[in-house]
């Protein structure tokens, strides 16, 4: 009896266990499936856009904006589909573990099962009948035909049970079966995107390759530059008055918490806590103190464009650069140059993909012209985290890359470390 206990206790807690555990499991599964096709509605969305534009053959820069914004979706699903076939990958592991018990757990109380059946088949009920006769008192007696009428309801459970775990082990199976075909469907489609992603590649590549041919494109796209420039200035404006407005209900919620402390104290004829600690200084101002110290933000690169006026080379016009344009391998991987917080991710005609980190003491850094987005807004990164991939432009495979201290532009050479 205590062998059984020990394993139908283990044994029930599976079987109440992992409903709940497929319940939770299929509520996420749900919430990623509408992630999931909220891309790929996206992507087709942007896939009708680049087969109109295409029918017209003409080589716009709204066309070179759709093929990038199409790729980025591309690898946004991409990477949620391997987030998926890793997540279904552990479903079915565990799936196949509690199988594999459960199988285990029904073989011994088969066995179990069949000692006694061939036990009573050997010796029929006659040991039954010596233990009641043995009895030396009546109590005895009543005692052991208790414990038979007992035994005997136990092992009737034994075989219900064996039949409905049989019945449930079936289940589990089919549930198993289901979850390896949508993983064979998962890698079917994440197979497709990949491919699909190469195809818009190709066709960015074709699209470029044609617009830095024409003179009149150059015009617009120094015009979408000028224009982009004031939108990433707009949005650090946005960010600075967001942080006003964060840092003023912290200061009035603080002195609301300092004058409830203090009436309690006068209430209860308490000492005012003890003064706090002065506050580190060089761990607010981390930023300021990396002047000509900070890590650039590609491993290999040469600044193309320089900080402040310059004349285009094809144009001839002067124009201003609010940062600096770095000349990289398109794809290399891009790094924060010190720890922050994500505070934008955006697309910027012009600038392609931008994304805005916060740092301390009101410094912000800006990277643009990236090819894919490695972070989420809000994440926390640290210095030398991959944030993204450079991208490439009308301009060649650059990087351009800001920083700002509150509303002033800073020339991000002065920062960045020397590399000689």
């Amino acid at each position: 009896m205590r062998i059984l206990s020990r394993i139908l206790i283990p044994l029930l807690f599976i079987l109440f266990a992992l409903p709940a555990i497929a319940q939770r499991t299929n509520k996420e599964i749900r919430q990623r499936e509408n992630e999931l096709q909220k891309l790929r509605d996206d992507i087709q969305s942007y896939e009708k856009k680049l087969n109109e534009s295409e029918k017209k053959e003409k080589v716009t820069l709204d066309r070179l904006d759709d093929l990038e914004h199409h790729s980025i979706l591309i690898r946004q699903l991409i990477q949620k589909l391997r987030e998926e076939e890793l997540g279904m990958t552990i479903e079915i592991d565990t799936a196949k573990g509690a199988i594999a018990n459960l199988e285990g757990q029904l073989q011994f109380l088969k066995s179990h099962y069949a000692n006694y059946i061939r036990s009573v088949y050997k010796n029929g009920r006659v040991y039954d009948i010596e233990l009641l006769f043995s009895s030396k008192s009546i109590n005895q007696l009543s005692i052991r035909i208790q414990y038979l009428k007992k035994f005997s309801e136990q092992r009737t459970k034994e075989l219900q049970d064996i039949s409905e775990n049989k019945t449930i082990l079936e289940q589990k199976n089919e549930q198993l079966q289901v979850k390896l075909l949508s993983e064979r469907q998962l890698l079917s489609e994440k197979t497709r995107e990949e491919g699909n992603l190469k195809r818009t590649f190709s066709q960015r590549q074709i699209v470029l390759k044609k617009i830095r041919k024409n003179k009149q494109i150059y015009q617009k796209e120094l015009t979408r530059k000028t224009e982009a420039s004031k939108k990433i200035e707009n949005l650090i404006a946005e960010l600075i008055e967001k942080e006003r407005v964060r840092k003023e209900r912290e200061d009035t919620e603080k002195r609301e918490r300092l004058a409830a402390e203090a009436r309690e104290r006068e209430l209860n004829k308490t000492a005012p806590p003890p003064t706090q600690q002065p506050v580190d200084t060089k761990a607010i101002l981390a930023f300021d103190l990396r002047r000509g110290k900070l890590r650039w933000p590609v491993a290999h690169g040469t600044v193309q464009t320089p900080f402040g006026n310059q004349t285009h080379p094809v144009l001839k016009t002067i124009t201003q650069n609010t940062g600096i344009d770095i000349a990289t391998p398109s794809g290399s991987d891009v790094y924060a140059v010190a720890d922050g917080e994500v505070a934008v991710l955006s697309f910027i005609p012009g600038f392609g993909n931008v994304l805005i980190l916060n740092h301390s003491n009101g410094f912000r850094t800006v990277y643009a012209h990236l090819s894919d987005v490695m972070v989420s807004e809000s994440q926390r990164v640290t210095e030398g985290t991959i944030i993204a991939k450079s991208g490439d432009t009308v301009a060649g495979a650059i990087l351009h890359f800001e920083i700002w201290k509150e509303r002033e532009k800073q020339n991000p050479e002065w920062w960045l470390a020397s590399r000689q």
